[in-house]
């Protein structure tokens, strides 16, 4: 049975966050900062909450990037501009996206009062271990009601992150096997994924790796007790996230979902 915390996250609110990565207008304001590229302004925005903290800091809360992806943006991101600045721009890109993709749905009282109960759940969870999520506590939450539901669901959706994390490490995955097993939960390949860039060379290396663990078979593909893991993984995750929405009564819970679902059937049918 799927747990409230995997179908309010996964499915209802990570829709919001994701116009960080998927939509054009953050990117845009965080060209106009001065970042070229996607990646800098990528990881510029997302470490800021943390501060001007070391690449290895980055690496290790962000787990499945590549070697040497991290230290090509940070902390040379930082010469471009102050982590304020990336998280100002951000915000903007994101409300701008959002209320292109919502468009009179943005101003509906059903999009503020979900943002209200969001921001509730997302201010309630347990920051012990969650560094990214801990670091998103430390800024304002804003008043305005597009931006209020993009920052609970971007905290929502990072205190799900940390755990999962809590869940990979545990379980002896690493970052870079992790991206394999991301990939094969959505029956990709994990060439085909593209979240991370391992050569080939490397790849065969982390996938031989499982294979002699017994995670995957010849082919690939992950065996029954990579399934296994895989499924233990995720029911951590579920576990460790679900303090967040622990006090949330039945009636609260009809009326948040029945308050996104046409929200994010909008930004479905629209688009990033």
């Amino acid at each position: 049975m799927e747990s409230l915390a995997r179908r309010l996250c996964q499915q209802l609110l990570e829709p919001f966050h994701l116009v960080a990565y998927m939509s054009d207008e953050p990117n845009e304001t965080l060209e106009a900062l001065g970042y070229e590229n996607y990646w800098p302004g990528y990881f510029a925005s997302r470490s800021a909450p943390l501060g001007k903290v070391p690449a290895e800091v980055v690496d290790a809360i962000f787990y499945n990037f590549a070697p040497g992806e991290v230290a090509a943006c940070v902390p040379s991101c930082w010469e471009v501009a102050t982590p304020e600045a990336a998280l100002a721009a951000r915000e903007e890109g994101c409300v701008k996206a959002l209320r292109r993709i919502l468009g009179d749905q943005a101003d509906s009282p059903e999009l503020a009062r979900a943002a209200d109960l969001a921001v509730r759940i997302a201010l309630s969870a347990p920051m012990e271990g969650r560094i990214l999520y801990a670091g998103l506590r430390s800024l304002p939450v804003p008043t305005e009601p597009v931006a209020r539901l993009w920052h609970a669901a971007t905290l929502l959706r990072e205190h799900r992150g940390d755990g999962h994390n809590i869940a990979l490490v545990a379980e002896g995955i690493d970052g870079q096997e992790a991206h394999v097993f991301a990939a094969l939960w959505m029956a990709m390949k994990p060439r085909d994924y593209g979240r991370i860039s391992l050569s080939d060379e490397r790849l065969a290396v982390v996938m031989d790796g499982l294979r002699t663990r017994g995670l995957l078979d010849a082919a690939g593909e992950f065996t029954a007790a990579g399934r296994e893991t895989k499924e233990r993984i995720e029911a951590t995750t579920d576990a460790l996230a679900a303090p967040a929405y622990a006090d949330l009564k039945p009636d609260e819970v009809e009326q948040l979902v029945a308050d996104l679902e046409p929200l994010v059937a909008r930004i479905n049918a629209v688009g990033y």
